[in-house]
């Protein structure tokens, strides 16, 4: 699995942490940036990370800033992103299994570390259920096609 990751500058030190994980888990890690906690425009990061994984070049995206709002409204303009604003684990599965969510969103001035590594790893632990969530995801890619 590979996972591309990114943050503005309030989820650099969590996107960092994650980063470490991600590699402790075996997981191949692209990290797009940022490279500090200098400012950033966090829509920049957020596109970069969906646009890897909606071409497939990225088997899922985690993106991390200061609340996760922000990240996830841009991720989702990107067509084929499926971005999810997670706090805690539950979410992280639904989002998976009824969803097909790719990228993960986290605000990092909200989660702590392990919430947050737990969510990340229950978000890659989890598969889609397909059947009926299948077709609602499908409707979901409609709507990217009657509004692109």
């Amino acid at each position: 699995m590979r996972v591309a990751i990114g943050s503005d500058h309030a989820g650099f030190f969590l996107k960092e942490t994650l980063e470490s994980f991600l590699e402790q888990m075996g997981v191949g890690v692209i990290d797009l940036g940022c490279d500090s906690p200098d400012p950033v425009d966090y829509p920049d990061f957020a596109r970069t990370v969906a646009e890897r994984v909606a071409r497939g070049e990225a088997d899922r995206g985690v993106l991390v800033c200061g609340s996760g709002i922000g990240m996830s409204i841009a991720a989702n303009k990107v067509r084929g992103a499926r971005a999810a604003l997670v706090a805690e684990p539950l979410s992280a599965r639904l989002c998976r299994e009824h969803n097909d969510a790719n990228v993960l969103c986290l605000g990092a001035r909200l989660i702590g570390e392990d919430m947050a590594r737990e969510c990340l790893r229950v978000f890659l632990a989890t598969e889609f259920a397909g059947e009926r969530h299948g077709r609602r995801v499908g409707l979901i890619s409609a709507m990217e096609t009657d509004h692109g």
